[in-house]
């Protein structure tokens, strides 16, 4: 299972997503006001996750997030999708 810390993030305020993981790589979907947000994580060259794209930022554009990507992401989740 990929993209634990950000699934126990919607675990734990009991808010509906999908969650599919493919080639060891996971995407999480979900809903939020009407509109659709992803995180999806994407591979580095020998295919390890490197990074996700996500649209959490922006609903209408997706952007790529690098590094420490679940950190980032539960800190923008806890900010602005309560």
């Amino acid at each position: 299972m990929r993209l634990e810390k950000v699934q126990a993030w919607f675990k734990e305020r009991d808010y509906p997503y999908t969650y599919t993981e493919e080639d060891g790589l996971g995407s999480l979907d979900f809903e939020y006001r009407g509109l659709t947000y992803h995180i999806w994580e994407y591979p580095d060259e020998d295919g390890a996750p490197w990074g996700v794209e996500t649209n959490l930022f922006h609903a209408g554009r997706s952007e790529d997030i690098e590094g420490d990507y679940e950190k980032i992401l539960i800190e923008e989740l806890d900010a602005d999708f309560k």
